[in-house]
């Protein structure tokens, strides 16, 4: 099942959103012109090593190029091939901007690279002596999409289920998109080996619920601040006013 856009109109443009989708691309786009040797070395710098952000290995010093907990940001923005890219920045582009719409520009910043944190984590204590690099945006992004089943469950998504050579198009409810791309990920997590490497699984999960959480904290911040604005209002009314 894949999702191929939403009926859901935003109110802004989402410039947060398109913002990180452009640099990952630009980011990929140097990648390709690295040689294996130069790919391979940028990967182990930027990309997350849960065993070197834990202190239990140490990279050679020619690979360290900044702090391992600055990689935890980095390695949000790299990703491991032309799929791995299109993938994730198809669900950004999808479901980002209205979570974005309703948190405003500076609150989605904080929302996603504390998601990304939240997703890295996660995959960080699951094998805190791995040495293989994590790359990618998707656990931030299972943030955006944590978020977005919470506040927007009933909105109507239009999906690709390809069934052998045949294809159907049809109007799924956010619920049950992002309900099963939740439940993959249990399922892909029990099935894979983190060993050799391959999907982060654990970050997916660690990130959805990440968004989970804070878009429930947003909201009721966003609400407080709504009640509190209405009661200023109405007290500032003048004796005569309805």
């Amino acid at each position: 099942m894949i999702p191929l856009k939403d009926d859901n109109p935003t109110n802004s443009r989402p410039i947060v959103s398109y913002g990180i989708i452009g640099f990952c691309v630009l980011i990929f786009i140097a990648q390709l012109g690295l040689s294996e040797v130069e790919l391979r070395d940028f990967t182990y710098s930027y990309g997350l090593i849960p065993s070197v952000l834990l202190g239990i290995d140490q990279l050679p010093s020619d690979l360290y190029k900044i702090s391992p907990v600055g990689t935890i940001f980095t390695s949000m923005f790299m990703h491991g091939g032309w799929m791995h890219l299109i993938g994730n920045m198809l669900y950004l582009w999808i479901f980002a901007d209205n979570i974005e719409d309703d948190l405003g520009t500076l609150n989605f910043v904080i929302f996603y690279f504390v998601c990304g944190v939240g997703a890295a984590m996660s995959q960080v204590l699951m094998d805190t002596n791995s040495q293989i690099p994590m790359i990618g945006a998707s656990g931030a992004i299972g943030g955006v999409l944590g978020a977005y089943l919470i506040n927007y469950p009933n909105a109507k998504v239009l999906v690709l289920i390809p069934f052998g050579f045949f294809s159907q198009l049809i109007k799924i409810r956010a619920l049950y998109v992002l309900g099963f791309w939740f439940i993959l990920q249990f399922v892909n997590s029990f099935l894979s080996s983190s060993s050799v490497g391959g999907v982060a699984y654990a970050a997916h999960i660690g990130g959805f619920i990440s968004g989970v959480i804070l878009i429930l904290f947003f909201n009721k911040k966003n609400t407080g601040n709504k009640i509190k604005q209405t009661s200023q209002k109405e007290n500032k009314k003048g004796p005569w006013e309805q």
